[in-house]
């Protein structure tokens, strides 16, 4: 059973996420995670006005996914900054390439959950989730959230991400928090639910 987990990151929070969505994957009988990154779109000068030339060299060496990571995947767990409350524009590259995957009906059956990063807590990180299932539906995959027996997700005393649609973090305005314990917690109990989903699918 492969599961492919595949980000955008600008700074590093989303990776780390998707490191852990894959640390969690990995713990299903039978899987083979792949984590892969999407082809960068902004030039380096807007990059490096941004900031995010250096933090992105931590992961530089993740390769880069194609259409072929798509089609050979029984799962697929993406992960995305918020961008004005949707996906951001490197990721929405890779789903729109995914037209001849539509027409062949490749994706059909497919699982697919998402995760997700924000400046606040009320950046729009949901809407970032639900947005991006929108293609989800139309490719036919089979969309799994992060269901409540992660209990993480009621927590109220303190500012953090996570909702029943997937796993997410709050990076602050400046970038400077990093995803919490409990965050990356949730990641990893979405990477487990997601797996353990495509197993009881590819089981029959």
């Amino acid at each position: 059973m492969k599961v492919n987990v595949i980000f955008y990151s600008a700074f590093g929070h989303i990776y780390r996420m998707a490191q852990a969505v894959a640390e969690g994957a990995g713990e299903v009988d039978g899987a083979e995670v792949g984590l892969y990154q999407v082809r960068e779109t902004l030039p380096d000068e807007i990059l490096d006005e941004m900031g995010a030339l250096e933090p992105r060299k931590q992961f530089a060496d993740v390769p880069v996914a194609t259409l072929d990571q798509l089609r050979e995947a029984d799962a697929l767990i993406f992960g995305t900054p918020t961008r004005f409350g949707n996906m951001c524009q490197q990721m929405k590259a890779l789903i729109d390439s995914a037209g001849p995957l539509w027409v062949s009906n490749a994706l059909v059956g497919k699982v697919a959950g998402v995760f997700t990063s924000s400046n606040s807590q009320h950046g729009g990180q949901e809407s970032t989730i639900l947005s991006f299932h929108i293609p989800l539906y139309h490719f036919g995959m089979v969309i799994v959230g992060l269901p409540y027996t992660e209990s993480r997700i009621r927590e109220t005393d303190r500012m953090q991400g996570g909702s029943p649609y997937g796993a997410s973090t709050i990076a602050g305005e400046n970038g400077s928090r990093r995803p919490s314990g409990d965050e990356l917690e949730m990641a990893r109990s979405q990477g487990r639910h997601v797996a353990e989903i495509a197993r009881k699918l590819t089981a029959g």
